[in-house]
């Protein structure tokens, strides 16, 4: 029966290892008790063999890319460079681009629409405020005087001209602004 189990071992081994077939039970006992001697026959192996140019075949192949990349160092180091300049550059044209964004809304602001209807509704009111304040001086300025020859025809033709033109000025706003309510007045976005 140890016959038969020593050749049952001794085919399955030398079915996967045909290089250990001529090795005898004792050489194989040999072999895993002294580390030394299985690095030697370990190394005879084909496989490891193998293994061994694979890996330095590898070995040798890293060292070309590396030696490759090596080459290349300086310039990728140049264009990090350039890259991070121009990439600050755009930051800071990104950043002045905000600052001329916020300046432009300042500007374009005076022309907006509801700023314009603003401004339209206060110079109404300024006008209004004007004409009656002329008015109001004129006539006290004629109730002061005693004498009510003190104004000349050319006096009230003079403030008349004048009131008229600061009314008439002052109808039109107040006209712009009915028809601006009303939604008559259309802005063009050009």
């Amino acid at each position: 029966m140890d016959q038969q189990n020593n050749n049952l071992v001794h085919t399955r081994l030398t079915a996967d290892f045909p290089e250990l077939a001529h090795l005898s039970r004792e050489d194989l006992e040999d072999l895993l008790a002294d580390p030394a001697y299985f690095q030697a026959v370990f190394h005879t192996l084909p496989q490891v063999k193998l293994l061994y140019q694979g890996q330095a075949d590898l070995g040798s192949a890293n060292e070309t890319i590396a030696k490759n990349n090596l080459a290349y160092q300086d310039e990728l180091y140049r264009l990090r460079s350039e890259t991070q300049e121009a990439f600050d550059q755009a930051k800071g044209l990104e950043a002045r681009w905000k600052e001329i964004e916020k300046e432009q809304r300042e500007v374009y602001q005076r022309f907006d629409q509801q700023f314009l209807l603003m401004r339209l509704r206060h110079a109404t009111i300024a006008q209004d405020d004007l004409s009656e304040a002329r008015a109001n001086a004129f006539v006290q300025g004629a109730s002061s005087d005693p004498d009510p020859v003190g104004l000349s025809g050319k006096d009230i033709d003079d403030f008349v001209k004048e009131f008229r033109e600061l009314r008439k000025t002052y109808h039109k706003r107040v006209m712009w602004g009915e028809r601006w309510a009303a939604g008559d007045v259309v802005w063009r976005d050009d």
